[in-house]
């Protein structure tokens, strides 16, 4: 039977509708990632990008299993959070004119989605965990813990490298 979500009245439909929520999200994720990955110039980032990605994809997966399991209906609604963040970002690398200065902006724009993403799975998991789903508590776990990782690997690459190259970037303005 599938699931209403006019009316949320319990922690458990909250949480099947914020499981809607980020499945979407993450789909709207996956789809601009890959055109991020084509406009980052850094290798390094490329390929951190890459590896998100490969990582959104199982948080895909992973949350459309747990949907036939809850017997939750389409995830049709939309996630305007994650629609924003994209939003901002295209706008910001729209006026990014040099390859340094897009590599910051993209590496910050993704690091932003990323802080959003590593709340919205721990306040998931604790739901989970709350109502004693600990199967799903596990994956939102694990999701969490990947975006911490690539948090890490963003803000590495950040520090030691994307940002020290947008510096002083080629293009100078006259």
């Amino acid at each position: 039977m599938a699931k209403n979500f006019n009316n949320l009245t319990t922690l458990h439909d909250l949480l099947d509708y914020d499981i809607r929520k980020f499945t979407i999200a993450e789909i709207q994720l996956e789809k601009i990632l890959r055109a991020w990955i084509n406009k980052a110039s850094s290798l390094k980032l490329k390929t951190i990008l890459q590896k998100y990605l490969d990582a959104v994809e199982k948080h895909i997966q992973k949350m459309q299993s747990f949907y036939e399991e809850e017997s939750i209906s389409s995830i049709s609604i939309s996630n305007r959070v994650m629609q924003a963040f994209i939003d901002e970002a295209e706008e910001k690398l729209n006026n990014c004119n040099d390859d340094a200065i897009k590599d910051a902006c993209l590496l910050e724009s993704v690091q932003a989605i990323n802080h959003f993403k590593i709340s919205t799975y721990g306040s998931a998991r604790a739901f989970a965990n709350t109502l004693g789903l600990e199967k799903i508590a596990a994956i939102f776990h694990e999701a969490e813990t990947n975006e911490k990782q690539i948090d890490d690997r963003l803000s590495q690459l950040a520090e030691h490298e994307i940002n020290i190259e947008a510096k002083t970037p080629i293009f100078l303005h006259q």
